[in-house]
């Protein structure tokens, strides 16, 4: 059962990263297509910047996290929880920062139905919930990492 947690909380893991990854997809090319105050783009507005840069450096950093984890997830055994819960929960957490941000550039048009954020935000804030909250991640790796005992970790 544990490992089928562990796996089930790699798999959340890599949709969170899909759903950041479409959210940045969609605030880079909002940014780029919409003029605003005489210039031709977002672009030159520097809270659009720190949303964009933030995003793709959270992005990219939970990308490396997950591949990292389901690189050494060994599917026949269990012993892994450490870092499944630990990469479900700074995954799910980014998905949907990088999801708020989006809604952030896009303005009332992130906002409404009709556009992908809304619904990106939506699924990355159920990623938070499914698969054990992040309340419950906290518990379940402080409890591992106190195992350590004063070890350092690799």
């Amino acid at each position: 059962m544990m490992r089928n947690l562990e796996i089930e909380r790699v798999a959340l893991a890599a949709m969170a990263v899909g759903i950041a990854r479409r959210a940045l997809d969609e605030m880079i090319s909002y940014a780029a297509n919409r003029p605003a105050f005489g210039k031709p783009d977002l672009y030159s507005f520097g809270q659009i910047q720190k949303h964009i840069s933030e995003s793709y450096a959270e992005y990219m950093a939970g990308k490396c996290y997950l591949y990292g984890v389901a690189n050494g997830l060994d599917l026949s055994t269990y012993g892994n929880g450490l870092d499944a819960d630990g990469v479900k929960l700074y995954c799910a957490q980014m998905a949907k920062n990088v999801a708020d941000r989006a809604i952030q550039v896009m303005g009332g048009y992130g906002y409404v139905g009709e556009y992908t954020c809304e619904r990106l935000w939506r699924d990355a804030k159920l990623l938070e919930i499914g698969g054990g909250t992040n309340e419950s991640h906290h518990k379940n790796m402080s409890r591992d990492l106190r195992r350590f005992d004063g070890k350092k970790l690799e």
